[in-house]
């Protein structure tokens, strides 16, 4: 399974569709919004995709409340699972218990990676919007059997190209 996972799209439609589509070519079968979305273009582009998606309302969206009826979108922490997956996909960082196998959070801007020793994953695909740096994040996931294959994308504004760093970290699943 590969998940897409972004974050911090804020108001910028054009750069949050480019990460989607760069995330669906490099075959993400699942989309994972971490919040601060900003507009509803947004999440209308990621249901027309036709992929499963999920996302948390972020401290900037208040004006996307009343669409959540309409999309995948829910207040922090939400929990909920991907097949055997569990995960807690929250905006803040303030909720970073070890209590899911995949903990996605936003809010920083800053791509974040933490491989625990029981097998969990803490993860911030950085910002799309690109607010404080040039640059445009998200995160390709490939979950595994035994290790989780994080791939963090980037792409310098007014560049076409997108630039991944693979990291492999170590996946424990307990077998009941």
């Amino acid at each position: 399974m590969i998940l897409g996972i972004l974050s911090d799209t804020h108001k910028k439609v054009g750069r949050a569709k480019k990460a989607i589509d760069m995330l669906l070519e490099n075959g993400a079968e699942y989309l994972i919004h971490a919040g601060d979305i900003g507009k509803e273009e947004v999440l209308a582009y990621m249901e027309s995709t036709r992929v499963p998606y999920t996302a948390v309302l972020g401290n900037n969206d208040r004006k996307l409340v009343p669409l959540k009826e309409r999309y995948h979108l829910f207040t922090e922490p939400h929990y909920f699972c991907i097949g055997d997956l569990n995960v807690k996909l929250m905006h803040h960082p303030w909720f970073l218990s070890p209590d899911a196998d995949l903990i996605v959070f936003g809010h920083t801007h800053k791509f974040s990676l933490e491989c625990r020793t029981a097998g969990q994953l803490f993860l911030n695909p950085g910002e799309v919007c690109a607010r404080n740096k040039p640059v445009s994040e998200a995160v390709l996931l490939k979950v595994l059997k035994d290790a989780w294959e994080v791939t963090h994308c980037q792409r310098r504004i007014k560049e076409t190209t997108w630039h991944y760093n693979k990291k492999i970290c170590e996946r424990v699943v307990e077998h009941v």
